[in-house]
């Protein structure tokens, strides 16, 4: 899969980023039957982003995708294409990660989210909106939060890959 983007606000020696965790995440453009995308608002936080999440031991990414849109969006999916891949060093957490995101549909219907603790607490909530909306609504995405501001620019770069 084609590397898009390394996005990183603190430069990061080589050996500095050998210490960091690294952490394998699977994220989706998922479009529905009306030609609309999934799309994530963390209420707490003030930002927006693409369903998908982190990929556990012994999980191909594509099931890691399934299983993150199913708890997500309350959706199963059909991946019918590649998009990228966006390296983060997020220096903060002392992380390096990897974003795999691919192209989706929804198949079958749309069910409710099953959203995990820390998502509740963060204020989850999945909207379906147009390509467009969604790049205007990341793009006036004014939130403080260190975490927020990669996804900005990571999803951002997904979304304009299309």
């Amino acid at each position: 899969m084609k590397l898009l983007k390394t996005i990183k606000f603190d430069e990061v020696n080589p050996e500095e980023l050998e210490k960091y965790e690294f952490r394998q995440t699977a994220r989706a453009i998922v479009f529905d039957k009306e030609g609309k995308i999934a799309l994530l608002f963390v209420s707490k936080k003030g930002y927006h982003k693409l369903p998908g999440g982190g990929i556990e031991k012994g999980e191909s990414i594509e099931d890691a995708l399934k299983r993150e849109c199913l708890e997500e969006i309350g959706c199963e999916i059909k991946i019918t294409g590649e998009i990228g891949t966006i390296i983060e060093h997020r220096k903060a957490f002392k992380i390096n990660q990897e974003s795999f995101c691919y192209l989706a549909k929804v198949v079958g219907e749309k069910g409710e989210p099953a959203f995990m603790d820390d998502e509740i607490e963060e204020g989850f909530l999945a909207l379906w909106v147009s390509l467009d909306e969604a790049i205007k609504i990341l793009e006036t995405d004014k939130s403080d939060d260190y975490q927020g501001k990669f996804i900005k620019i990571r999803d951002l770069a997904f979304l304009r890959e299309i």
